[in-house]
């Protein structure tokens, strides 16, 4: 009874195979790799490829791989196993008497100087007064061969795994230089017949005709009616299919948007490209402050047109302090360096920008903004040089320090810290403020996630023409969100690996 069952079952299974696992199954049993079934079949590899996948599926083999790295010679090898290594034929041409460099005339200037340096480390030549000679060593090294030559003759390609020691050491010589050698991973699949498989591979299994798809011709023309249709196994596994989604990082840009919206706020947007007026000068950054510098700063060809009232009243700031109470920088304010282009550091500008269109019956507004800024940053764990920034300004007359925390604390506890911590420090444009620390659980320590404060009259006045508090802040997106995956550093962010990108769970909301 169970030889019937076991019969109906292989009986089913060949009703269901393709063709071309057909013709692989009848080369199976003598063969253990792709390629030997290649060779026997007469297919191409994709066909034998994708038969084995099929066969897989059905529980026929079961694959495996090997990758097995492979020295071959390159095209100045073939050069020198014909003609011999530079230095052998510099030798040469030395042991026949002396010469000058540019006497020499069987190498090429690239050859001769990398002989030159192989020679003097093995003490083979001298050179005196700009004449070469060879050495006693140098002799010596004519009458047999070196580690590399022999290297060289060698049955080609071979196994890294598989050179001996003096093999290794001639290798690792020979790599380094041009076009000598070339390495090549190749990679070998092997199966493995189930005992399913053991019994299919028993008997030879003829391909029968039968129609694998029905066309419009096949029907129009009714040649169905003769022929046997291939049955399709619905339980046989297939390859997952990863249908398109959102970017991790935008499906948190929107939550992060989602959050400001909910708690009143306007979105802001803007341009990357800036001026130095906008993107520093009215904000009070003082014109000989490092961040202005190349190693900090991108900045672009061109130059930029500024408004001439705008550009006296943050001038006079700047040189005096104006009305502010302040007295400015001092010095004399550039206005060159005023209209020079660079991609925003920030997006404070967009504030700055707001903030000059705003007046006092618009009171009290909330805007933010979630956008890329650029920074001439030296790339580690903690550190992109393009990156997000989470934006936002309160203009309220009755705005105070405790709201700005207020606002701060909110938004973290949204974004899943529970832990926050808020301390004094400094910016050239808030007075007081503020760093938001987050403490980090995987590598146990406070990361530092970007500035907060309320804008000095300096700016405050420049831009509205008015003082009026003006709660800011600035934080680095990339900081924050990286926590809710795991990711403890930021440029997995942007690796854009595909198995992460189909496998790491969207932002809870």
């Amino acid at each position: 009874m169970n030889n019937v069952k076991v019969n109906l079952k292989i009986s089913k299974i060949i009703e269901t195979l393709h063709p071309l696992e057909i013709k692989v199954l009848n080369n199976l049993k003598s063969s253990k790799t792709l390629d030997d079934v290649v060779k026997k079949s007469g297919l191409k590899e994709i066909e034998v490829m994708r038969s084995f996948q099929w066969l897989e599926n059905k529980g026929i083999i079961k694959l495996s791989k090997e990758q097995k790295e492979f020295v071959f010679l390159d095209k100045n090898g073939q050069i020198y196993l014909e003609k011999g290594l530079p230095e052998k034929r510099l030798l040469i041409e030395l042991n026949e008497g002396e010469k000058k460099i540019k006497d020499i005339s069987s190498l090429s200037k690239e050859e001769i100087g990398i002989s030159l340096g192989n020679l003097k480390k093995k003490a083979a030549l001298l050179m005196d007064k700009g004449i070469l000679k060879i050495t006693p060593q140098g002799k010596k090294m004519l009458e047999k061969d070196s580690l590399e030559e022999q290297f060289l003759n060698k049955k080609f390609p071979l196994e890294i795994n598989n050179l001996d020691a003096e093999d290794k050491f001639a290798f690792d010589n020979l790599k380094s230089r041009k076009q000598i050698l070339r390495l090549e991973v190749k990679k070998t699949i092997y199966f493995e017949l189930s005992e399913l498989g053991k019994t299919l591979t028993n008997s030879k299994i003829e391909v029968s005709e039968s129609i694998e798809s029905l066309t419009p011709s096949i029907i129009k023309a009714g040649s169905w009616k003769d022929k046997k249709f291939r049955k399709y196994d619905v339980t046989s596994r297939v390859p997952s299919i990863s249908g398109g989604k959102i970017h991790f990082v935008n499906d948190a840009l929107d939550y992060i948007k989602q959050i400001w919206l909910d708690l009143g706020f306007k979105e802001m947007t803007g341009n990357f490209v800036e001026s130095a007026f906008w993107d520093l000068d009215v904000l009070f950054v003082p014109q000989d402050h490092p961040a202005r510098e190349m190693q900090d700063t991108f900045y672009l060809k061109g130059k930029a047109e500024l408004d001439s009232g705008m550009m006296a009243k943050v001038k006079e700031i700047h040189e005096t302090g104006g009305d502010t109470g302040s007295k400015g920088w001092g010095g004399k304010f550039s206005e060159k360096e005023s209209s020079r282009i660079l991609l925003r550091t920030h997006t404070t500008c967009l504030s700055a920008h707001i903030l000059s269109k705003l007046n006092k019956k618009d009171l009290p507004v909330k805007y933010f903004a979630v956008g890329k800024v650029f920074r001439n940053e030296t790339l580690d764990w903690k550190h992109l040089f393009e990156f997000y920034q989470v934006e936002g300004i309160v203009v309220d007359e009755n705005a105070t320090l405790r709201h700005l925390k207020g606002y701060l604390i909110e938004f973290y506890k949204k974004m899943g810290f529970d832990k926050i911590r808020i301390r004094p420090a400094h910016f050239p444009y808030t007075e007081p403020s503020l760093e938001v620390d987050v403490f980090h659980p995987v590598k146990k320590e406070w990361v530092e996630l970007g500035g907060a404060g309320i804008f000095r009259p300096e700016v405050s006045k420049a831009l509205l023409g008015f003082e009026c508090p003006i709660l800011a802040w600035g934080q680095g997106m990339a900081r924050i969100i990286s926590d809710y995956w795991k990711i403890t550093d930021i440029r997995e962010l942007y690796n854009n690996d595909l198995k992460k990108l189909r496998e790491i769970k969207v932002w809870n909301k």
